[in-house]
């Protein structure tokens, strides 16, 4: 869907706050600092590669996502046994313009997204005196991205490419006492490349790569590795409808850095499910999906599931 989808800013357990909450010398057991992806994953599918085309006043989006894990895997993707459980609920606002400008002949655009965050979790953490039982919540404003730049191809009729830059913005509740947090309190850089190919009969093939570079989080003093992210959708044109599959793949390529970070902490995680795009012109594009993670290693396994809306005007 268009980059707007790119919404909810992830906000997951965070052992670097349980470290200080506990002051104890425990490893973590789980990758990058809060436990998961610093920028949301599960946001594109279907329609990747596409962007709205330039309009009057904008694309105007609204998303709604939760995430529910109750599993915590370690380095070699072994469950951890510490009755994990992770909820978290989020509305996003997006804007994103499409200029008549050009660039390298791809159309410029710009925008930025607004989360609202509801996360709640618990964990029981190993001490030298036993079972610790951690839990905690935050509601708040999350971390804000803005895409700075956006540039959008067109190789007709059936190929469609955009790439650009996302920043993420340490906007978002957080407060280094508290084991869970709506916001991550540092910057990321996020480069993005995603494509689009329709065939004639309706056939739909997308996919959106994208590259995590993370700041230092002051307060902890620790940076999580870089993170490779890829999305995809696999589906068939029906009318206005699009149904079929999607997914992700997550691969962190860089040890994090910082104290706790161990042998360096590096995750991954898969995730596959349904997913359904409505799209009419004149009317709002609404699209739905339900994904399961499998494979996770040093981070949270769970079930992804969002709704989204969007309007050109």
């Amino acid at each position: 869907m268009y980059i707007f989808q790119r919404a909810i800013n992830r906000a997951t357990l965070s052992l670097a706050s349980i470290l200080s909450v506990t002051s104890l010398a425990i490893s973590p057991a789980h990758a990058v600092e809060q436990g998961g992806t610093i920028t949301p994953m599960g946001i594109t599918d279907f329609s990747a590669g596409m962007l709205p085309p330039p309009s009057p006043y904008g694309t105007v989006g609204v998303r709604t996502s939760y995430y529910s894990a109750k599993t915590l895997r370690d380095a070699k993707g072994d469950k951890i046994p510490n009755d994990f459980e992770l909820d978290v609920k989020s509305v996003s606002l997006a804007y994103f313009y499409m200029t008549e400008w050009e660039l390298f002949g791809a159309s410029v655009g710009f925008g930025g997204i607004l989360p609202l965050i509801d996360i709640e979790g618990s964990v029981n953490v190993a001490t030298p005196f036993g079972q610790l039982a951690i839990e905690g919540s935050d509601f708040g404003l999350g971390d804000v991205d803005i895409f700075p730049l956006m540039l959008a191809w067109q190789a007709p009729p059936n190929l469609f490419v955009n790439a650009g830059l996302q920043v993420q913005l340490p906007t978002g509740d957080y407060d280094v006492s508290k084991a869970f947090n709506a916001g991550v309190n540092h910057w990321t850089i996020t480069p993005f490349l995603a494509g689009t190919y329709i065939t004639d009969s309706g056939f739909e093939v997308s996919t959106n790569v994208t590259v995590n570079f993370n700041t230092v989080n002051p307060d902890t003093d620790y940076t999580s590795g870089i993170e490779y992210r890829q999305e995809f959708g696999v589906g068939q044109h029906i009318g206005p409808w699009t149904a079929g599959v999607g997914g992700y793949v997550y691969q962190q390529i860089s040890d994090d850095k910082g104290p706790g970070s161990g042998d360096g902490n590096r995750a991954r995680v898969f995730a596959v499910g349904p997913a359904v795009n409505f799209f009419q012109p004149g009317l709002p594009m609404v699209s739905l999906h339900a994904f399961k993670e499998f494979g996770a290693e040093n981070r949270a396994e769970g079930y992804n599931v969002a709704l989204r809306l969007s309007m050109t005007f």
